[in-house]
Protein backbone atom coordinates (compact mmCIF):
# COMPACT_ATOMS: atom_id res chain seq x y z
CA UNK A 1 0.00 0.00 0.00
CA UNK A 2 1.19 3.40 -0.80
CA UNK A 3 1.46 6.48 1.01
CA UNK A 4 -1.47 8.52 0.16
CA UNK A 5 -3.33 5.00 0.60
CA UNK A 6 -2.12 4.64 4.00
CA UNK A 7 -3.22 8.19 4.52
CA UNK A 8 -6.67 7.79 2.88
CA UNK A 9 -7.59 5.03 5.18
CA UNK A 10 -6.21 6.95 8.07
CA UNK A 11 -8.78 9.88 7.35
CA UNK A 12 -11.50 7.61 7.06
CA UNK A 13 -11.28 6.04 9.86
CA UNK A 14 -11.07 9.78 11.86
CA UNK A 15 -14.20 10.54 9.93
CA UNK A 16 -15.94 7.57 11.61
CA UNK A 17 -14.91 9.38 14.98
CA UNK A 18 -17.46 11.41 16.50
CA UNK A 19 -17.24 13.89 19.26
CA UNK A 20 -19.56 15.23 22.13
CA UNK A 21 -19.98 18.68 21.61
CA UNK A 22 -22.87 19.04 23.65
CA UNK A 23 -25.84 16.63 25.17
CA UNK A 24 -29.37 17.59 25.27
CA UNK A 25 -30.76 15.22 27.56
CA UNK A 26 -34.24 15.95 29.59
CA UNK A 27 -34.53 12.98 32.35
CA UNK A 28 -37.63 12.90 33.97
CA UNK A 29 -36.66 13.63 37.56
CA UNK A 30 -33.69 15.95 36.17
CA UNK A 31 -33.93 19.30 38.72
CA UNK A 32 -31.58 21.66 36.27
CA UNK A 33 -28.95 21.41 34.28
CA UNK A 34 -25.48 23.91 33.44
CA UNK A 35 -23.38 23.93 30.91
CA UNK A 36 -19.60 24.65 31.73
CA UNK A 37 -16.78 25.03 29.43
CA UNK A 38 -15.60 21.59 28.97
CA UNK A 39 -18.67 19.62 30.80
CA UNK A 40 -22.37 19.05 30.56
CA UNK A 41 -23.83 19.12 34.25
CA UNK A 42 -27.39 17.43 35.07
CA UNK A 43 -29.00 18.02 38.54
CA UNK A 44 -30.88 15.51 40.64
CA UNK A 45 -31.44 17.01 43.43
CA UNK A 46 -28.92 17.12 46.07
CA UNK A 47 -26.97 14.44 43.07
CA UNK A 48 -25.27 15.48 39.88
CA UNK A 49 -24.11 13.99 36.65
CA UNK A 50 -20.72 15.65 35.10
CA UNK A 51 -20.62 15.03 31.20
CA UNK A 52 -17.07 15.31 30.45
CA UNK A 53 -17.47 16.33 26.46
CA UNK A 54 -15.30 16.56 23.83
CA UNK A 55 -15.18 20.36 23.98
CA UNK A 56 -11.72 22.01 24.47
CA UNK A 57 -11.00 25.31 26.09
CA UNK A 58 -7.39 27.33 26.26
CA UNK A 59 -7.12 30.68 27.17
CA UNK A 60 -10.30 30.43 28.56
CA UNK A 61 -12.30 30.32 25.26
CA UNK A 62 -14.35 27.32 23.94
CA UNK A 63 -12.23 26.56 20.76
CA UNK A 64 -14.99 26.21 17.57
CA UNK A 65 -14.32 22.37 17.43
CA UNK A 66 -14.68 19.48 19.94
CA UNK A 67 -12.24 16.58 19.76
CA UNK A 68 -12.98 13.00 19.21
CA UNK A 69 -12.04 11.23 22.81
CA UNK A 70 -11.21 14.01 24.72
CA UNK A 71 -13.62 13.90 27.21
CA UNK A 72 -13.82 10.32 27.84
CA UNK A 73 -9.59 10.05 28.25
CA UNK A 74 -9.79 13.01 30.52
CA UNK A 75 -12.74 11.62 32.78
CA UNK A 76 -11.07 8.10 33.57
CA UNK A 77 -7.72 9.70 34.18
CA UNK A 78 -9.70 11.76 36.74
CA UNK A 79 -11.15 8.32 38.04
CA UNK A 80 -8.35 7.44 38.72
CA UNK A 81 -6.61 9.97 40.07
CA UNK A 82 -9.59 10.67 42.60
CA UNK A 83 -9.54 7.79 43.99
CA UNK A 84 -6.00 7.59 44.69
CA UNK A 85 -6.71 10.99 46.66
CA UNK A 86 -9.18 10.36 48.22
CA UNK A 87 -7.39 9.07 51.92
CA UNK A 88 -5.92 13.08 51.86
CA UNK A 89 -9.33 14.86 51.31
CA UNK A 90 -12.79 13.47 50.72
CA UNK A 91 -14.12 14.41 47.06
CA UNK A 92 -17.47 14.51 45.06
CA UNK A 93 -17.42 10.71 43.39
CA UNK A 94 -20.24 8.64 43.91
CA UNK A 95 -19.71 6.48 40.82
CA UNK A 96 -18.54 6.59 37.08
CA UNK A 97 -20.34 4.49 35.47
CA UNK A 98 -19.20 5.52 31.81
CA UNK A 99 -15.72 6.64 30.35
CA UNK A 100 -17.85 10.17 29.85
CA UNK A 101 -19.47 10.54 33.37
CA UNK A 102 -19.43 10.61 36.89
CA UNK A 103 -21.76 10.55 39.39
CA UNK A 104 -21.72 12.53 42.65
CA UNK A 105 -23.54 14.73 45.23
CA UNK A 106 -23.97 18.34 44.23
CA UNK A 107 -21.16 20.92 46.43
CA UNK A 108 -21.54 24.44 46.72
CA UNK A 109 -18.17 25.31 45.04
CA UNK A 110 -15.49 27.52 46.48
CA UNK A 111 -15.15 31.29 44.35
CA UNK A 112 -11.42 30.63 43.49
CA UNK A 113 -9.54 27.90 42.08
CA UNK A 114 -6.09 26.46 43.93
CA UNK A 115 -3.69 26.73 41.43
CA UNK A 116 -0.33 24.93 43.03
CA UNK A 117 3.34 25.54 41.07
CA UNK A 118 6.60 23.09 41.71
CA UNK A 119 8.68 25.13 38.84
CA UNK A 120 8.58 28.14 36.86
CA UNK A 121 6.35 27.62 33.56
CA UNK A 122 3.40 28.74 31.51
CA UNK A 123 1.44 31.80 32.73
CA UNK A 124 3.81 32.37 36.09
CA UNK A 125 6.83 32.28 33.57
CA UNK A 126 5.37 34.56 31.09
CA UNK A 127 4.81 36.63 33.97
CA UNK A 128 8.10 36.16 35.66
CA UNK A 129 9.82 37.29 31.74
CA UNK A 130 7.75 39.91 31.71
CA UNK A 131 9.16 41.55 34.98
CA UNK A 132 6.78 40.44 37.75
CA UNK A 133 8.52 39.50 40.52
CA UNK A 134 5.19 38.66 42.78
CA UNK A 135 2.72 36.19 41.81
CA UNK A 136 -0.58 36.49 43.87
CA UNK A 137 1.11 37.71 46.40
CA UNK A 138 3.96 35.23 46.80
CA UNK A 139 7.43 36.68 45.89
CA UNK A 140 9.55 35.05 42.91
CA UNK A 141 13.34 34.47 43.23
CA UNK A 142 15.71 36.47 40.95
CA UNK A 143 17.82 34.67 38.58
CA UNK A 144 15.43 31.98 37.52
CA UNK A 145 15.49 30.35 34.18
CA UNK A 146 11.65 28.83 32.40
CA UNK A 147 10.80 25.33 33.85
CA UNK A 148 13.45 26.25 37.23
CA UNK A 149 12.04 23.91 40.16
CA UNK A 150 10.96 26.75 43.20
CA UNK A 151 12.35 26.33 45.81
CA UNK A 152 9.67 25.19 47.05
CA UNK A 153 5.59 24.85 45.93
CA UNK A 154 3.73 28.06 46.11
CA UNK A 155 0.12 28.64 45.62
CA UNK A 156 -1.26 30.94 43.58
CA UNK A 157 -4.87 30.82 43.40
CA UNK A 158 -7.44 32.63 40.38
CA UNK A 159 -10.90 33.87 40.43
CA UNK A 160 -13.52 31.12 39.08
CA UNK A 161 -14.97 32.88 36.24
CA UNK A 162 -18.41 31.45 34.82
CA UNK A 163 -17.53 33.60 32.31
CA UNK A 164 -14.57 35.10 30.32
CA UNK A 165 -11.08 35.01 31.88
CA UNK A 166 -9.88 33.60 35.45
CA UNK A 167 -7.52 36.16 36.97
CA UNK A 168 -4.93 35.76 39.71
CA UNK A 169 -5.54 36.65 42.76
CA UNK A 170 -3.10 37.22 46.43
CA UNK A 171 -4.49 35.24 49.34
CA UNK A 172 -5.05 38.65 51.29
CA UNK A 173 -7.74 39.62 48.46
CA UNK A 174 -9.55 36.40 49.12
CA UNK A 175 -9.86 37.26 52.95
CA UNK A 176 -10.14 40.54 52.84
CA UNK A 177 -12.98 40.27 50.01
CA UNK A 178 -14.41 37.57 52.06
CA UNK A 179 -14.32 34.91 49.43
CA UNK A 180 -13.58 32.16 51.49
CA UNK A 181 -13.60 32.21 55.36
CA UNK A 182 -9.86 31.93 56.72
CA UNK A 183 -10.50 29.23 58.66
CA UNK A 184 -12.33 27.32 55.21
CA UNK A 185 -9.07 28.96 53.35
CA UNK A 186 -6.24 27.48 55.67
CA UNK A 187 -8.18 24.11 55.07
CA UNK A 188 -7.71 24.75 51.43
CA UNK A 189 -4.26 25.26 51.30
CA UNK A 190 -3.19 22.43 53.65
CA UNK A 191 -5.22 20.13 51.40
CA UNK A 192 -3.74 21.72 48.02
CA UNK A 193 -0.20 21.14 49.32
CA UNK A 194 -0.54 17.66 50.37
CA UNK A 195 -2.27 17.03 47.15
CA UNK A 196 0.27 18.39 45.39
CA UNK A 197 3.00 16.35 46.97
CA UNK A 198 0.49 12.71 46.34
CA UNK A 199 0.62 13.86 42.89
CA UNK A 200 3.61 14.11 42.25
CA UNK A 201 4.19 10.88 43.82
CA UNK A 202 2.05 9.29 41.77
CA UNK A 203 3.60 11.03 38.60
CA UNK A 204 7.12 10.10 39.58
CA UNK A 205 5.90 6.70 39.32
CA UNK A 206 4.93 7.18 35.54
CA UNK A 207 8.03 8.78 34.64
CA UNK A 208 6.67 12.11 34.79
CA UNK A 209 7.31 15.21 37.00
CA UNK A 210 3.98 17.61 38.43
CA UNK A 211 5.15 20.88 37.32
CA UNK A 212 1.87 22.78 38.09
CA UNK A 213 -2.07 22.08 38.77
CA UNK A 214 -5.19 23.26 40.05
CA UNK A 215 -7.77 22.12 42.57
CA UNK A 216 -11.53 23.10 43.09
CA UNK A 217 -13.43 22.70 46.82
CA UNK A 218 -16.52 22.69 47.44
CA UNK A 219 -18.75 21.90 50.65
CA UNK A 220 -21.60 19.46 51.07
CA UNK A 221 -23.26 19.21 54.46
CA UNK A 222 -20.53 21.73 55.93
CA UNK A 223 -17.55 19.69 55.09
CA UNK A 224 -15.05 21.10 52.43
CA UNK A 225 -14.75 18.17 49.50
CA UNK A 226 -12.27 18.39 46.51
CA UNK A 227 -14.61 18.78 43.57
CA UNK A 228 -14.01 18.03 39.30
CA UNK A 229 -11.22 16.64 37.93
CA UNK A 230 -7.54 16.28 39.64
CA UNK A 231 -4.43 15.76 38.23
CA UNK A 232 -5.58 15.13 34.31
CA UNK A 233 -3.18 16.99 31.62
CA UNK A 234 -6.10 20.21 31.42
CA UNK A 235 -6.04 20.77 34.85
CA UNK A 236 -2.00 19.94 35.00
CA UNK A 237 1.30 20.24 33.54
CA UNK A 238 3.45 17.56 33.55
CA UNK A 239 7.68 17.24 32.23
CA UNK A 240 9.03 13.96 31.22
CA UNK A 241 11.52 13.06 34.61
CA UNK A 242 14.32 11.40 32.09
CA UNK A 243 16.36 13.73 30.87
CA UNK A 244 14.72 16.95 32.57
CA UNK A 245 17.76 18.21 34.43
CA UNK A 246 20.11 17.61 31.39
CA UNK A 247 17.61 19.90 29.37
CA UNK A 248 17.14 22.18 31.96
CA UNK A 249 20.85 23.28 32.41
CA UNK A 250 21.38 22.62 28.19
CA UNK A 251 18.42 25.45 28.17
CA UNK A 252 16.53 23.41 26.41
CA UNK A 253 12.37 22.87 25.97
CA UNK A 254 11.30 20.62 28.32
CA UNK A 255 9.47 17.59 26.77
CA UNK A 256 5.98 18.67 28.26
CA UNK A 257 2.39 16.16 28.74
CA UNK A 258 -0.39 18.79 29.05
CA UNK A 259 -2.31 20.84 27.11
CA UNK A 260 0.25 23.84 26.76
CA UNK A 261 0.73 21.96 23.23
CA UNK A 262 -2.85 23.35 22.49
CA UNK A 263 -2.04 27.22 23.33
CA UNK A 264 1.44 26.89 21.97
CA UNK A 265 -0.25 26.20 18.68
CA UNK A 266 -2.95 28.92 19.09
CA UNK A 267 0.04 31.72 20.39
CA UNK A 268 2.31 30.85 17.26
CA UNK A 269 -1.02 31.35 15.26
CA UNK A 270 -2.05 34.59 16.87
CA UNK A 271 -4.59 33.82 19.48
CA UNK A 272 -4.10 33.83 23.11
CA UNK A 273 -7.67 34.99 24.05
CA UNK A 274 -7.58 38.82 23.67
CA UNK A 275 -10.14 40.91 22.15
CA UNK A 276 -10.41 40.97 18.56
CA UNK A 277 -8.05 37.76 18.52
CA UNK A 278 -9.44 35.42 15.65
CA UNK A 279 -8.98 31.57 16.73
CA UNK A 280 -7.26 29.82 14.04
CA UNK A 281 -8.65 27.10 11.76
CA UNK A 282 -9.06 24.07 13.01
CA UNK A 283 -8.34 21.63 10.09
CA UNK A 284 -9.05 17.83 10.36
CA UNK A 285 -5.89 17.18 10.29
CA UNK A 286 -5.25 19.70 13.73
CA UNK A 287 -8.20 17.89 15.47
CA UNK A 288 -6.64 15.19 14.57
CA UNK A 289 -3.63 15.34 15.80
CA UNK A 290 -5.02 17.05 19.18
CA UNK A 291 -6.85 13.96 19.57
CA UNK A 292 -4.10 11.73 19.03
CA UNK A 293 -1.93 13.82 21.69
CA UNK A 294 -4.81 12.85 24.30
CA UNK A 295 -4.48 8.98 23.68
CA UNK A 296 -1.20 9.54 24.10
CA UNK A 297 -1.63 11.39 27.54
CA UNK A 298 -3.54 8.55 28.57
CA UNK A 299 -0.96 5.67 27.72
CA UNK A 300 1.14 7.34 29.25
CA UNK A 301 -0.40 8.31 33.09
CA UNK A 302 -2.03 5.08 33.00
CA UNK A 303 0.14 2.48 31.36
CA UNK A 304 -2.40 1.26 28.90
CA UNK A 305 -4.16 2.02 25.68
CA UNK A 306 -7.21 3.58 25.23
CA UNK A 307 -9.94 1.08 24.60
CA UNK A 308 -11.53 1.50 21.03
CA UNK A 309 -15.53 2.36 21.48
CA UNK A 310 -18.36 2.16 18.90
CA UNK A 311 -18.82 5.89 18.17
CA UNK A 312 -22.27 5.31 16.18
CA UNK A 313 -24.06 5.46 19.90
CA UNK A 314 -22.22 7.73 22.05
CA UNK A 315 -25.07 9.73 23.12
CA UNK A 316 -27.03 6.43 23.65
CA UNK A 317 -24.75 5.00 25.70
CA UNK A 318 -24.06 8.38 27.94
CA UNK A 319 -27.66 8.95 28.55
CA UNK A 320 -28.42 5.31 29.47
CA UNK A 321 -25.54 5.04 31.83
CA UNK A 322 -27.26 8.38 33.70
CA UNK A 323 -30.90 6.68 33.74
CA UNK A 324 -29.41 3.77 34.95
CA UNK A 325 -27.00 5.13 37.58
CA UNK A 326 -29.57 7.64 39.20
CA UNK A 327 -32.51 5.48 39.40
Amino acid sequence: MGVQGAVAILQANFAKMQAIKETHFQFPNQTGFYRGKVRDVYYFGDKMAMVASDRISAFDVILPRAIPDKGRVLNQIAASNLEATKSIVPNWVLSTPDPNVTIGFKCEPFPVEMVVRGYLAGHAWREYRAGKRLLCGVPLPEGLKENDRLPQPIITPTTKAKVGHDEDISREEILSRNLVAESDYKTLEDYTLKLYQKGTELAAARGLILVDTKYEFGKHDGKIYLIDEVHTPDSSRYFYKEGYSERQANGEVQKQLSKEFVRQWLIENGFQGKDGQQVPEMTDDIVKSISDRYKELYQQMTGKQLEPIDYSSLTERIEGSIVNSIN
